[in-house]
């Protein structure tokens, strides 16, 4: 009878673990990693080939519970030891995900390539030890799914869960990049924009996908400084080199524009050159859009926080001053325009809009309440952090 129920037990441990790494593999290569394999495997490929999310998640997993077989017909470790047969299948899984946030260099496993063969002895002689313990001292547990074994094996398999986790590439800004990067292939511009939406953090390449799907969109003006801009202008498109896509073909960026550059140039000078083509006037979207080249150039100059230029190349996009439709303007161009006029005693362009002064002026009485310059900052970003405004006066 106790023979019996050991055998029981084992089974269940067997089929319990099997369950948690099969899950645990399926959800993190499908739900997390996908988006990041799939740039890894354009990269390697040369853009040959593609990964296909599901099915690559589940030949990999697939693969990795054959390999835990084959260690377990090895090792024959049953009941307290048989979670470390899962081992090398984690330790396969975590090098896989090591994906370098350089995708140029696609894997990063540096001191991994001398650690892994040291790892691995010490997982044999931690096995061999499991294996000899087992002989001699027979688990005599029947509570199964409440017993020592069961929650040891648990244990274990947390721990190697906590191992992917450290070993594989979990950098935020590198996920979104690729997740948006993925929503612009489907044609997807307002995915791409939700990718890393609740986030502060960013840099220069996912702020050029953020503008180039608002642009596509008609929203560049109504939505820039909604996310973090941590670049220059002069890293708003790949003209520079400053910022590039991994899988997003920029052909397909520089045929919305009508033109390709012929050799690297600052994104200021492409959009000087592009701004008259025909069919770059406008694209369809917001109605006080100017079109996809000029708002970018209207959205450059507010970045680098140039309000005289950014006022000049205003006026100069209409026949004259006084025919500028002000009313009609996107919001970050309205925010800019009621600073502008606030911050220069003799403005080319006199700007008043009811409802921009309001908000500015409760701006300027929520900075007085707030003598320390830290907790000031503080509370701005808090009711002003996706406005011009703040950008402006705070943003580094």
């Amino acid at each position: 009878m106790s023979g019996r129920k050991n055998l029981q037990s084992n089974s269940t441990v067997r089929w319990m673990c099997a369950i948690v790494f099969i899950t645990f593999s399926f959800l993190w290569l499908y739900g997390f990693q996908s988006d990041v394999l799939a740039a890894a495997q354009h990269v390697v490929s040369d853009g040959r080939t593609e990964y296909h999310p599901l099915l690559g998640a589940m030949l990999i997993t697939v693969l990795l519970q054959v390999l835990q077989l084959l260690v377990y017909t090895v090792f024959r470790l049953i009941n307290r030891g048989h979670a470390l047969t899962y081992f090398p299948s984690m330790l396969a899984l975590a090098l896989i995900s090591a994906i370098n946030t350089d995708i140029r260099q696609t894997y990063a496993w540096g001191f991994w390539w001398i650690l892994i063969p040291l790892v691995l002895i010490g997982w044999v002689g931690a096995c061999l030890v499991v294996r000899y313990i087992q002989n001699v001292e027979p688990d005599k547990g029947t509570k199964v799914f409440f017993s020592r074994p069961m929650w040891i094996n648990m244990l274990v398999l947390f721990l190697m869960m906590v191992m992917v986790a450290a070993i594989s590439n979990t950098n935020a800004v590198f996920h979104y990049r690729m997740k948006a990067e993925s929503c612009l292939l489907n044609g997807d511009f307002e995915g791409a924009l939700d990718a890393g939406w609740e986030s502060l953090e960013s840099d220069a390449d996912l702020q050029m996908i953020r503008m180039y799907a608002m642009a596509r969109r008609g929203e560049l003006g109504e939505r820039l400084f909604h996310y973090p801009i941590v670049a220059p202008s002069s890293a708003m498109l790949p003209t520079s080199g400053e910022s590039r896509f991994v899988r997003y073909p920029v052909d397909s960026l520089y045929h919305a524009f009508r033109a390709r550059p012929a050799r690297l140039m600052l994104p200021s000078t492409y959009l000087r050159l592009v701004s008259g083509i025909s069919g770059n006037s406008r694209l369809s979207g917001s109605s006080g859009s100017f079109g996809l080249s000029r708002d970018y150039e209207l959205c450059g100059l507010l970045i680098d926080r140039r309000l005289d230029d950014f006022v000049s190349l205003l006026l100069s996009f209409s026949t004259s001053g006084d025919s500028l439709d002000t009313a009609r303007l996107p919001l970050h161009y309205r925010e800019a325009l009621t600073l502008y006029n606030h911050l220069r005693r003799h403005p080319v362009l006199i700007y008043r809009n009811p409802v921009m002064e309001e908000d500015y002026r409760n701006l300027q009485e929520l900075e007085r309440k707030y003598p320390d310059a830290t907790e000031r900052k503080g509370k701005v970003e808090d009711w002003y952090g996706q406005t011009y405004y703040y950008y402006y006066n705070y943003a580094k």
